[in-house]
């Protein structure tokens, strides 16, 4: 997966996130960072940009890679391993309608916004779930968690771990 970072009109960074349109197989109308399963051969910054491209038109090239975040297991049986890039201004994006049904760029300041990030206590873990006020609706974990160590590593300079958030159950499967 992709954590791509790119300014605004102001010069401002953001990032973009992306929401799965209800038609997908799998985690419909979730919030979701661009990425995707490895194709033979590939490694996992090879796919972060290959699927990058796939889902919102964004070329990148490796050069563009700015640095791994923790691999984040999903109860869904997927482990996420997230790439941070940048991407210059000025670059066309097409999201792909089969992939995504909204594409947004997000201030990076909104992940620091004062309560910020929500954990919650579910019956069916002893751990609780992450979610980000963002977007005038809450984001959860994996999504939520991967941001939110972005936000504490890139913006805050902590090294803080987030593989033991939750994720909601509807995301279970």
């Amino acid at each position: 997966m992709t954590i791509v970072l790119t300014p605004d009109e102001q010069g401002e960074a953001c990032f973009l996130i992306t929401r799965r349109p209800a038609s997908m197989r799998r985690h419909a109308r979730q919030w979701a960072l661009p990425g995707g399963r490895l194709d033979p051969g590939e490694d996992e910054i090879q796919a972060a940009l290959r699927e990058t491209h796939e889902e919102i038109g964004l070329r990148l090239r490796a050069e563009d890679v700015l640095g791994l975040l923790d691999d984040f297991p999903t109860r869904s049986g997927f482990r996420m391993t997230p790439v941070v890039a940048w991407a210059e201004p000025g670059q066309i994006l097409a999201p792909n309608p089969e992939e995504v049904e909204q594409l947004h760029a997000i201030p990076l300041v909104e992940l620091e916004k004062p309560g910020s990030p929500v954990l919650r206590p579910i019956p069916e873990s002893d751990r609780p779930v992450l979610s980000l006020p963002l977007l005038d609706t809450l984001i959860h974990a994996p999504t939520a968690a991967i941001l939110y160590q972005l936000r504490e590593v890139a913006l805050a300079g902590r090294s803080t771990r987030v593989s033991h958030y939750e994720q909601p159950v509807f995301a279970w499967r």
